[in-house]
C-alpha cells in the first residue's frame, strides 16, 4: 500500500524490529540474523535505522544523506514498543520524531501493533502513549482472541488501490471477524483498564525484586508487556526454563531479557502466584547457577515461534 500510493520505492525499518516471516515482512525485520539466513537476496529497497531516541538523526543524516533520497522513502515501519528485540520502551519522543520526519517529508508512518496493540499496554495501541497517530496500524494475535486474523487499518485516502490489485485468499473470515468485534467490545469496556492496572501491580513488584536480586538488570514495560533484563542469554534462558518447570509460561526477549505479556483477563491473585513463581526461579538460577538448566534448554536459542515454545 505505501509504495502503490506514494509511488517510492524505499521502507525503513529499526534494527532489533520482528515484523513477521513472509518475504516482505522478513525483509523488515532485523532482531535475529538466523531469520534471513537462507532467505536471500531478501527484499530490495529495506533500509534499517536504530531503534529509539538516535533514530531520527541516523534518518536525516545518514538515510537520506548517503543512502536514499527522503523523496524516494514511502514508508516508515516501526514497532511503538519493540517486541521480539527486547521489550524496549522508546521514550516518547522516538515516535514523535518519526511522525515529524514523515509528515515533513510526505512519508507515511506504519506501526507494527501486532505485539503492543489490542489493550496490551493500557491503551488499545501503543503509539496513543506518545500521542502519535500512524497512518497505517498492524494488528494481529490478540485482535481476535486466539482466532486466526490480522488487520491492516488505514487513512481511507490511502485506499486508492483499483479493484482487483490486492487481495487475500482468507481475509475477512466471518468466524473470525466475529471473535474480533467482540475482543474489540471487551478490551474497550475493561481489559485495557486491567491491562493498564495489573502491569503497574507487575511493574512495581518486579522493581522491588531487582532492588533484592542481582540478577535482574533492569524492568521495563507499558501495561501488561513488560520486559525483565538479565546479566547474560544464559541467566535469562535459565531463568525461563525454571518458570517453566514451575508452570509459569514466559519467553526470551532481544539478548537477554525475558518478557512477561499475561492474558489481559489476569486477576490480582494470578498475578501474584505469577511473581512468586518468578522470584523463586530467580533464586533458584542464583542458587544454583544457570548451567544446571543448559541440557534444558539446548542449542536453541528462543524465538517467537520455536518448538519449543510455541
Amino acid at each position: 500500500m505505501a509504495r502503490h500510493h506514494t509511488g517510492r520505492q524505499y521502507l525503513i525499518s529499526c534494527i532489533g524490529s520482528f515484523h513477521g516471516r513472509s518475504y516482505g515482512s522478513v525483509s523488515l525485520t532485523a532482531s535475529k540474523a538466523r531469520y534471513h539466513e537462507g532467505f536471500g537476496p531478501l527484499l530490495p529497497g529495506v533500509l534499517h535505522s536504530p531503534y529509539g531516541e538516535e533514530a531520527g538523526r541516523y534518518i536525516r543524516d545518514v538515510i537520506f544523506h548517503r543512502l536514499a533520497p527522503a523523496t524516494e522513502v514511502a514508508a516508515i515501519v516501526v514497532e511503538p514498543v519493540l517486541g521480539e528485540g527486547g521489550y524496549v520502551v522508546p521514550p516518547p519522543s522516538f515516535l514523535q520524531d518519526l511522525r515529524a520526519i514523515c509528515d515533513e517529508h510526505g512519508i507515511l508512518l506504519v506501526t507494527d501493533e501486532v505485539q503492543s496493540g489490542m489493550g496490551r499496554t493500557g491503551r488499545m495501541w501503543a503509539s496513543q502513549h506518545a500521542g502519535v497517530t500512524p497512518d497505517i496500524v498492524l494488528a494481529g494475535k490478540g485482535i481476535a482472541s486466539g482466532m486466526p486474523l490480522g488487520a491492516m487499518i488505514a487513512r481511507a485516502d490511502l485506499m486508492t488501490w483499483p479493484m482487483g490489485a490486492h487481495g487475500s485468499t482468507y481475509g475477512g473470515n466471518p468466524v473470525a471477524c466475529a471473535a474480533a468485534l467482540a475482543t474489540i467490545d471487551l478490551i474497550e469496556g475493561e481489559l485495557a483498564a486491567n491491562a493498564e492496572h495489573m502491569g503497574q501491580v507487575v511493574l512495581d513488584a518486579l522493581g522491588d525484586l531487582a532492588g533484592r536480586q542481582p540478577l535482574l538488570r533492569d524492568v521495563r514495560g507499558l501495561g501488561l508487556m513488560i520486559g525483565v533484563e538479565f546479566e547474560d542469554p544464559e541467566v535469562a534462558d535459565a531463568v525461563e526454563v525454571a518458570c517453566f518447570r514451575r508452570g509459569l509460561l514466559v519467553l526470551r526477549a532481544g539478548d537477554a531479557a525475558i518478557r512477561i505479556a499475561p492474558p489481559l483477563v489476569i486477576n490480582r491473585e494470578q498475578v501474584t502466584t505469577g511473581l512468586r513463581i518468578f522470584e523463586e526461579a530467580c533464586l533458584d538460577v542464583a542458587r544454583v547457577g544457570p548451567a544446571a538448566f543448559r541440557r534444558a534448554v539446548g542449542s536453541h536459542e528462543a524465538g517467537p515461534e520455536t518448538p519449543e515454545t510455541a
